[in-house]
């Protein structure tokens, strides 16, 4: 009985160990990234506070929906990971969690995000699979073009066009314009912190033959475009707040925005990438919850 009981437990920490190295190597933490403005196209579509299953099955599709990506963009980058100093530690590249691990993770996160369509709307299930193609693909995309940035960062605005269909059921509509714009400020805005985040990697992505903007225009070219990329961001946030209209609330959020992006564009200069991690992680946080506080305070009052 003895034996039986340790072979239970040290196939339970198995488990919890494998669990957690997968949660390490998705870097769960991040999805505070996309969640917020999920929530965002939600509350904007309900005009206040959805209903509780809506609330419920957009947090589950969002988390399986990240999980999923990530996972596969573990798998697919495996080789390219090895070689670069960078990520040459993460636990796919190690062998501390097997590509069979991260598989089985993929296909539990796939059958939940369908779940989670399915018990949203008709709509969200007949989209399910476009939204599982940029899920699934937009990890090759830098094999091949240097707007993989921009694919990346329309991949992660789905996540408020789902928030706004989990809602409404509609999305091609003129009332769903509001639904739109703020796509297309995820978007652009995504996209642009994905170019200060590949600015690490310009040596390795020449030496691999990869496509990003900084390895194939420069690190200069790409924090201009990134500068770029944030100012259509504000552009886009301006237009969300008059055409919803959202009141006082959403344009002290957006302030508040706008200069946390001119920071994180201060911090990281061709010559000097020390503060790239800062810029990346710590102020998009600020930017995502900032905007979701902002636009829900508007709604409710």
């Amino acid at each position: 009985m003895t034996d039986i009981a340790t072979q239970h437990t040290t196939q339970h920490q198995s488990v919890l160990a494998k669990a957690r190295a997968f949660l390490d190597l998705i870097r769960f933490e991040h999805t505070i990234f996309a969640l917020p403005f999920a929530y965002i196209g939600m509350v904007l579509a309900a005009g206040g506070l959805p209903t509780f299953w809506q609330f419920l099955w957009v947090t589950v599709a969002m988390a399986s929906a990240r999980t999923l990506a990530f996972a596969v963009n573990r798998l697919a980058d495996r080789r390219f990971d090895a070689t670069n100093p960078r990520t040459k530690n993460r636990p796919s590249v190690t062998g501390a969690i097997s590509p069979r691990t991260i598989a089985f993770f993929a296909a539990l996160s796939l059958g939940t995000l369908a779940f989670s369509a399915a018990m949203l709307n008709t709509l969200t299930l007949i989209l399910f699979p476009g939204a599982v193609v940029f899920l699934l693909g937009y990890s090759y995309t830098k094999r091949f073009t240097v707007f993989a940035h921009w694919v990346l960062g329309f991949t992660d605005a789905l996540a408020p066009m789902g928030g706004w269909i989990a809602v409404t059921g509609s999305a091609f509509t003129a009332d769903d314009l509001p639904a739109w714009l703020l796509l297309f400020a995820v978007t652009f805005w995504i996209a642009g912190f994905d170019l200060i985040y590949a600015c690490q990697d310009v040596e390795h992505d020449r030496q691999e033959g990869l496509y990003s903007w900084p390895s194939r225009y420069g690190i200069a070219s790409a924090l201009f475009v990134t500068k770029l990329n944030h100012v259509l961001t504000a552009i886009l946030l301006i237009l969300l707040g008059l055409v919803v209209p959202l009141t006082w609330p959403y344009w002290i959020a957006l302030v508040i925005v706008m200069g946390l992006l001119i920071y994180e564009n201060s911090l990281v200069k061709p010559d000097d990438l020390s503060k790239l991690g800062v810029a990346f992680f710590n102020v998009n946080s600020y930017i995502a919850v900032t905007l979701f506080v902002g636009t829900f305070v508007a709604l409710l009052i």
